[in-house]
C-alpha cells in the first residue's frame, strides 16, 4: 500500500484565540435540555446568567441590520473588561471597543462603513488594551462556525489564498491529496456564547429571520451557550404555520430576550430603517475619546435597560424609523 504525506506549504502567523475540543463540545449538546421550557428573560438576567469574563462570544449581524445592540449595551452596562470576540461587527464591535470590554478578537473588518474604519478599535488596539488580533476574510470566519456546526476540525476552501490576510491569519494551506494544489483548511470556531437578534421568537426559542440570515443558522449551531433577542415574542402557532423560516430552532437557543427595537440604531428588514442620523453623530464623536465618553455615559451606563434606551430615543423618533406596513 502507497502512503502520501499531505505537505504543508503555508501557516499563518496569527494566534488560534479558541481552541477547539470537538467531542467536548458534542458532549456539551448531548447535555443540554431539549424539553420545550419558557426561556424568557431580560436583557439583563439573560446577560447575567451565561456570559463569564473571559468568555469567547461571538455577536452575529449583517453590516448594521440586526446587530443585537439592546444586549450589547447590556453586556457594557455589567462591566465585563476581559472578553474575547469574532468580531465582524460595525456598531456593535466598535462600541465594545469603546467600552473596553474585548482582550482578543478574531476579526475581518470594524468600521462604520460609509464613514471610515473605526477610531475607537485602534485607539483600543494601538494603546495595548486589545492584545491580540487575528485577522480572517468575511467568508472565512463564516465558514470557522460552519466547521464547528458541522463538527468536523476544519473546512478546504481557496478563501484567503495568496493574500496578506492569510500570513495573519491562524490558516494553514496544504498541498491538495486529490489536485496538488494548494488549498486553505479554516480551522473550525466554537463559541461560547453566541448573541443574535431576529425578528420573532416563540418563547421556546424557535426563531425566524425576515430578509438577510447572514450567517445566524451557522453560529447558532457553533455556540455552547446562544442567547436571542426578538422584536417579536409570538405564539408557537405562529411559528407553527410557516416551518421552513425557522432558521434557528429552540434546541440550541439558552435565552430569549424580548426587544422591539433592539437592533437601533441598526436597522431591521421589513421593520424600520437604520437610524443614519444617531451613526454618522457617533462616528464623529468616536474621534475624541471625550466624546466617545460621554456617549457611553449617556446611551449606555445612563439608562438601565432597553426600555429606558427607548424613551431615551425617543419614541417619536422610533416611529419615525418604522418601514410603512412594517
Amino acid at each position: 500500500m502507497s502512503e502520501r504525506t499531505i505537505r504543508i506549504l503555508e501557516e499563518g502567523q496569527g494566534k488560534l484565540i479558541q481552541p477547539f475540543d470537538l467531542d467536548e463540545f458534542r458532549a456539551h449538546n448531548r447535555r443540554k435540555n431539549k424539553a420545550l421550557v419558557d426561556k424568557r428573560l431580560d436583557e439583563h438576567e439573560a446577560i447575567r446568567r451565561h456570559i463569564r469574563e473571559g468568555d469567547y462570544v461571538g455577536i452575529e449581524l449583517y453590516g448594521t441590520v440586526r446587530c443585537p445592540m439592546s444586549l450589547t449595551r447590556e453586556l457594557i452596562r455589567q462591566g465585563f473588561a476581559k472578553l474575547r470576540s469574532a468580531a465582524q461587527g460595525v456598531y456593535e464591535a466598535d462600541l465594545l471597543a469603546a467600552a473596553n470590554c474585548i482582550t482578543e478578537m478574531d476579526w475581518t473588518y470594524i468600521g462604520l462603513e460609509v464613514y471610515g474604519v473605526s477610531n475607537n478599535l485602534r485607539r483600543a488596539v494601538e494603546g495595548g488594551y486589545v492584545k491580540t488580533v487575528t485577522e480572517w476574510s468575511n467568508a472565512a470566519l463564516a465558514w470557522r462556525f460552519k466547521a464547528a456546526a458541522m463538527g468536523v476540525p476544519f473546512l478546504p476552501v481557496r478563501s484567503m489564498l495568496g493574500s496578506d490576510t492569510l500570513k495573519y491569519s491562524a490558516a494553514k494551506v496544504i498541498e491538495c491529496p486529490f489536485t496538488g494544489l494548494p488549498i486553505c483548511l479554516i480551522p473550525a470556531l466554537v463559541l461560547d456564547v453566541g448573541i443574535i437578534h431576529v425578528n420573532r421568537s416563540d418563547k421556546y426559542g424557535n426563531c425566524q429571520i425576515d430578509g438577510i440570515t447572514g450567517f445566524a443558522a451557522e453560529m447558532a449551531r457553533a455556540s455552547k451557550t446562544l442567547i436571542v433577542s426578538a422584536e417579536q415574542i409570538v405564539d408557537e402557532s405562529v411559528i407553527r404555520a410557516h416551518p421552513d423560516r425557522t432558521i434557528i430552532p429552540y434546541y440550541v437557543v439558552d435565552a430569549v430576550v424580548h426587544a422591539p427595537f433592539g437592533s437601533h440604531p441598526g436597522e431591521m428588514n421589513g421593520l424600520y430603517e437604520r437610524d443614519e442620523q444617531h451613526i454618522r453623530s457617533y462616528f464623529e464623536e468616536s474621534k475624541d475619546p471625550g466624546k466617545v465618553k460621554a456617549y457611553l455615559d449617556k446611551w449606555v451606563y445612563g439608562v438601565k435597560d432597553h426600555e429606558e434606551y427607548m424613551n431615551l430615543v425617543g419614541r417619536e423618533r422610533l416611529q419615525a424609523l418604522r418601514i410603512q406596513g412594517g
